[in-house]
Formats: C-alpha cells, structure tokens, sequence
C-alpha cells in the first residue's frame, strides 16, 4: 500500500485550486483568505448554474510540476460555449402505476438498498478509507494507490439512495484522500479517471452543487491525472509511477501498445471537469485523442472500427495513432481493450450539447461496420429473436473472421444503441439495442444460477430472419471431430447450457454491464419486461454473492453451487447496485434527458 506524506516542507503540493489566486492584501491572515476564496468561488458556481453552456468561473490552476512539453496557450483547444442543441428525448413519458405496483416496485428498491447497505457496512467495518474490501476474508487490497476506491466510486451513489448521513461521513474522509502526497505508487490512468475523477464530479452534481470539497479534491487528482498527458505528441501515458517526494518520477511517454478504451474513454470525465471549472486544458487534452482516432477511423485494416490495441507514439506525423501490428492479426470488438470508446461517442455529444458533430459521425460510422461483420443471432432452443456482438479478427489484406462469443463486458451495448438510436433519431438502433440487451437476458437465464458466465461462445445463425434450433449444428459446434456420446460426456462435464459451445471464462465479477442495458431499455420504451427481467436477475445474483461481509465475485456460474471468490470491486457499490437501484425508482431519479452516465455509472450533468 502507497503511504502518504503529510510534512510541512511539501506544503507547495497542497491543492492547485487554492494556489493561484493573489492575496488582496499581504496583511490578511492565510484563513482569512482562504475562506473568503471558498465562499466566492461557491458564489460563482452557484451563479453560473455549473450544468449550462456558459460558465463564468475560471482559474488557472499552478502544474504540481513545470511540463516537459507544455502548450503554448494560444493552441489549446477550446470548449464548447455556445447555447447547446435541441437532442431528442430519450426517455419515455413516465406510466401510472395503482397502489399494489408501487408498493411491489418500492419493496424490491428497498432489497437492493438494503442489499447495498450490508456490503457498504462490511466496507466500513473492514475497509474504510481503502480501496477495496474482502468480502470474505476481511481486509482490504490496494489496487488504485489507497486513494479510497470504494468510498469514492460510491458517493453518488449514496446521494441517489437518500443515506445523506453515510454521504457526508463520506466527505469528512475523504479530505483525508491526499492525491498529492503520495510517496509513490503506479497509476491507472483509465481507472482512476472513470471511478475517482468521475465520482467526485457526479457526487457534486447530484448533490446540486452543494459540496464544495468534491470540485477541489477533484482538481487536486486532475492535475496529477494531467501529468499522463506531458508526453511528446499528448497521447497519454497508461500507467505511470506518481511519486510528490520524487522529482524523478515524472517522465510519461505515450505506449506503443496502449489498450483502445483507454484512449477513448477519458473524454466525459475531463470535459465535465472543464465545464465546471471552466478550465480548458482538461477539454484540450482528451479532445487531442479524438481528433486523432477520428483523423485514423477510415484508415485502419476494418475501415469504421479502431483495432483493440493501439501505438499511441508517433509524433510530427498527419496521424499520431497506429496499429502496433502491422502486416500481423488485429482484433476488432465491442468487450474488454475497446468497450468504452464506442460508449462514450454519443455520450461526449450529450455532454456538449450536440455542439461537435463529429462524435455523431465516428459513432455513424463504427455502428455501420460492427452491425455487419461483429454482430450476429444466435441459435437458441426457443428461437429468441436476440443479437449479440462478437469480436473478429482481420489480418492484413485477409477476410474479417467472425469469433461468436459474448463477453458480459459488452453487455453494454444494447443501452449504447437505444440511446444512440433515440438521440440521433436511427430507430433500427433502438429495435436492435432491445436486442442485444435481451441476448444478455437470455445468457443469464440460460444458466443454473441465473447469472451469465463472464465469457462464452454460441452457434451463429446464418441469418437474423429466422435460426431453427438445431441440436446437431450445436453438437458439431462443440466439437466435430468426435462422437454424439463423447459430445454429451463433455456437455455434462462442462455443464453447458442448450446454446453455450464454450465457456472461455465462468466467473461471475458482480459487473453491472448487463443490467446497464436493462436500465436503459426500460427508460426508452416503459416495458414492465425490462424491470421483471432486471428483478430476476438482482434476485440470483443475491443469492449466489452475498457473504457475512458484503458480496463477493463468484468462480462458475454454470454449477448449482458456485465457489466465491475474495473480491469486490468498487463497481458493485457504483454500478450494479446504483443501476438496480434506479431500474426500481421513479424515472426522475437520473433522468437520462438531464445526466449523461460515464462508464462507471456517475450521473454527469448535461448543459441545458
């Protein structure tokens, strides 16, 4: 674990929001000072409405460090200002319910909180002011520097479930956080950005702006996240040895094989920093990444997608991104290394209020290429009218090879369709969103448990119309080469469900990506299916995780008594149980016409 120093001598690395203002007379006291700069940079938060187009406060923070390749001023790429578009609406109009469906609806929110408030007491007893709890063993691990990943990640989370209490004992901790101060310790640019900057942003604007201490601590990482940035050509740095106490440990260079959603998947947390502080050099660093994944998305092997893994160092070039195999395999896929920089294109034209048309055309673009080559029905014994996304493979100057697998990761991409569908008014989008969140539905139900494995493979249908199941085109998918006898030895040794081929990875990880989609579909069309599917799967996911502690991972979801595993990540606290939460609230409670949900489920204001 990251020890943290708190010595006098380091006092020039205290938080860069208070170190740039000039004191209005030499003879004023330090605290009189800083009190007087809290309660008017309050004021001008509170005036300039912090979720509109305009924002009238702005600060230059001082860098913790001088930059090895700073900017010129005059070549930062600026925010977006202007008064934002009419976006269509996405949500459906809220549906009457009589006295017994409210009561039934409000029962199951009160399990999921309560099922949030057994695993967040075991992170209090065990783990406070950690990164992450075992669930089992008790203790703690530290995988995020001992930056408070849970407490973090949970904050609005606690704000949308009303435990206030919890909320604020939350915030007297985490000025204990000290971002700063760090001795030394490798940080995940993409992790910590979606789970801690992202957290501390969504907790202010949930909580309307009220909390002060979540804009400063905020800043306070920003300008160490920032730092992954000061590389030759501004392609950030992955992950990076952070130390306050060592002047050495600040050389980034940019990877020449950093994972896609990395690159991709900084935007709404640094833009939404901007908006609020009105601070352009957080927009100017990760729209620096989209210019260039747009400038690249026509030139790859698979012309519209971006391969998975990426050589972010070329410098002085018309393009500074390529691939790092070149003449050799790629992979192109929606799940793990690629996920979330497909999410956040219509989300980043959400949050800037439909002012860059840019992410409306990348996601355009991308959509059309994945539903041709990565998209696929598969063979299920009742003839489920479901799509899933698999992952293909492109050598160069080959044929795109279709693998049939759905990772739980991409779970998400039936919410990203509705939503896109919705927004940039593309109904196909919407029908087959409803589809692929109904393909992970389907995965779930398809298993012992009711949970689906983390990984598996399934038998392509030739096409969407119509796919008749067909037992020995699944017995020959498992295996050709071998008999019907040994086929069904190995279907009970592996416990394959009618559908499943292959089971790359059988854990369950308590993800949230599946009931993400649930969520979404059920705040565009209002079906009650969505919420009774959602339901069903909250129920067995309780009944397998839950432990005395908390809730714990989960090591095969394809045997009637699954072994648990010593882990729960932060997201369980931030997504799955924050996306159950709101699956089962009132549709005023994150509406999706006013929040934009980054990629760990924080609800970011969007300008109006």
């Amino acid at each position: 674990m990251a020890s943290k120093s708190r010595s006098k001598s380091k006092s020039r690395l205290h938080s860069p929001l208070l170190q740039n203002v000039r004191a209005p007379s030499r003879k004023l006291t330090r605290g009189f000072i800083t009190g007087a700069l809290f309660l008017f940079l309050l004021f001008i938060l509170r005036q300039s409405g912090f979720g509109r187009a305009r924002y009238q406060f702005n600060y230059v923070p001082i860098p913790l460090r001088p930059e090895t390749y700073p900017l010129p001023p005059s070549s930062l790429i600026r925010l977006p200002r202007r008064r934002s578009k009419k976006i269509p609406k996405i949500q459906h109009e809220p549906i009457p319910e009589t006295v017994k469906e409210r009561k039934k609806r409000e029962g199951r929110l009160e399990e999921v909180r309560d099922a949030f408030l057994h695993s967040w007491k075991g992170y209090k007893q065990e783990a406070w002011g950690k990164d992450e709890l075992r669930p089992i063993e008790g203790g703690y691990k530290s995988p995020f520097c001992g930056w408070a990943a849970t407490m973090v990640d949970s904050l609005d989370t606690l704000w949308i479930m009303g435990l206030k209490e919890e909320f604020e004992i939350s915030l007297v901790e985490l000025r204990n956080v000290d971002f700063t101060h760090t001795e030394g310790c490798t940080i995940n640019l993409f992790e910590t950005t979606i789970r801690h900057l992202g957290g501390l942003l969504a907790a202010f604007d949930v909580s309307g702006g009220k909390y002060f201490i979540l804009v400063e601590k905020a800043v306070e990482l920003a300008e160490i996240l920032y730092t992954a940035f000061d590389t030759p050509n501004r392609m950030p740095s992955p992950h990076y040895l952070w130390s306050a106490i060592d002047d050495h440990a600040h050389s980034h260079r940019s990877s020449e094989a950093i994972v896609l959603a990395v690159l991709g998947s900084l935007q709404l947390e640094f833009t939404r920093l901007a908006q609020i502080t009105g601070n352009d050099k957080y927009f100017d660093a990760v729209q620096r990444i989209m210019n260039e994944l747009e400038k690249w998305q026509d030139k790859t092997v698979l012309p519209g997608m971006w391969p998975s893994i990426v050589d972010a160092t070329k410098y002085n070039q018309s393009i500074l991104l390529a691939s790092p195999y070149v003449g050799l395999e790629e992979t192109f896929t929606l799940g793990a290394l690629a996920d979330s920089t497909y999410e956040y294109l219509p989300k980043q034209y959400m949050l800037l209020g439909g002012q860059m048309k840019s992410y409306r055309s990348m996601y355009e673009k991308f959509i059309a290429v994945a539903k041709k080559h990565l998209l696929f029905r598969p063979m299920t014994v009742t003839d489920e009218d479901i799509l899933i996304f698999g992952t293909v493979s492109l050598p160069q100057g080959g044929e795109p090879k279709l693998t049939p697998e759905l990772q739980h990761l991409a779970c998400f991409t039936g919410g990203m369709l509705a939503i896109a569908g919705k927004i940039f008014n593309r109904p196909e989008d919407v029908a087959d969103g409803a589809k692929l969140a109904d393909g992970c539905v389907w995965a779930y139900k398809n298993t012992v448990t009711g949970i689906m494995p983390e990984t598996f493979t399934a038998v392509p249908c030739e096409n969407r119309t119509s796919c008749k199941w067909d037992k020995q085109k699944w017995y020959n998918a498992i295996d050709s080469r071998i008999d019907e006898s040994e086929i069904r030895e190995r279907i009970v040794m592996n416990k394959l469900s009618p559908g499943f081929v292959h089971i790359q990875d059988g854990r369950y990880l308590l993800r949230p990506e599946a009931i993400e989609s649930v969520f979404i579909l059920y705040r565009i069309t209002g079906d009650q299916y969505w919420v009774d599917s959602g339901w069903d799967m909250f129920k067995a996911i309780q009944a397998q995780t839950e432990t005395e502690l908390a809730h714990s991972a989960i090591d095969n979801v394809l045997t009637g008594a699954p072994n648990q595993v010593d882990e729960m990540e932060s997201f369980w606290l931030a997504e799955t149980l924050k996306y159950f939460y709101l699956l089962f609230s009132e549709t005023s409670v994150v509406n999706l016409d006013e929040y934009v949900l980054n990629t760990e489920a924080h609800p970011l204001r969007r300008p109006k």
